[in-house]
């Protein structure tokens, strides 16, 4: 699979992960980003024995877009040191039925994880395990019955930016999970991780990168979202 890499040094390897692949290995045992990232550098640097590649962030399998993997442990420690202390900025394009009914919003829930049927729930504040789960949204685009977001994610609890959006009546185009009311079978996820930035872990200068998504429906109804290609 043609992995686009956008950043790489020493230290660092932020890629565009393509949709529908697990980014580590699962119950599906199909072939994880992780396991072929190990794989092409392996073979690119001639590297014998075991590769070092850590996941410091996750997207969900259907999610394609920016990802930063570590290459040293260091980094890795000082980069799961910046996420935790929210100094790690991630910025999502997100297409959702119907518009939100405001233009930018802050959304604050607290969500919680049902491990049973791999689900997240928006609970009261006061629920045992419940996480505090917040995002900033802005609508820049609409068309089609649909509406373009951009989205500031400032925690990153597992489905969040999916349940959060369809919490205000506003599911992202094609999830079967959160949307399956108004999403049919085989319609692609339209969650995109649009941006990265964060201080480098050893030059300590900010560390930018980002990725468009594809052409095609829904992302195409705003071309300049969309990759030229």
């Amino acid at each position: 699979m043609d992995i686009q890499i956008l950043y790489e040094d020493n230290h660092l390897l932020v890629v565009a992960k393509p949709v529908n692949i697990p980014v580590q290995g699962d119950s599906t045992r199909d072939k994880d980003l992780l396991t072929m990232l190990k794989e092409d550098i392996k073979i690119r640097y001639q590297k014998p024995g075991n590769v070092y590649l850590a996941l410091v962030h996750r997207l969900d399998r259907p999610v394609g877009g920016v990802m930063v993997l570590a290459k040293t442990s260091k980094a890795a420690s000082r980069l799961s040191d910046a996420i935790r202390r929210g100094a790690f900025e991630k910025i999502y394009l997100a297409v959702v039925r119907g518009r939100p009914s405001q233009i930018h919003e802050r959304l604050e829930d607290f969500l919680l994880k049902d491990h049973g049927e791999n689900k997240v729930h928006v609970v009261s504040s006061k629920t045992k395990k419940a996480k505090r789960a917040v995002l900033d949204y802005e609508v820049i685009g609409e068309n089609d019955g649909l509406s373009l977001l951009s989205v500031n994610l400032h925690t990153g609890r597992p489905h969040q930016i999916r349940v959060q959006l369809a919490n205000i009546g506003c599911p992202i185009y094609g999830d079967q999970k959160y949307g399956q009311k108004v999403n049919k079978p085989g319609q692609q996820i339209a969650l995109w991780s649009h941006g990265l930035a964060f201080e480098h872990p050893t030059k300590k200068d900010m560390t930018k990168s980002e990725s468009l998504p594809p052409k095609e429906y829904p992302w195409n109804l705003w071309p300049g979202y969309c990759k030229r290609s």
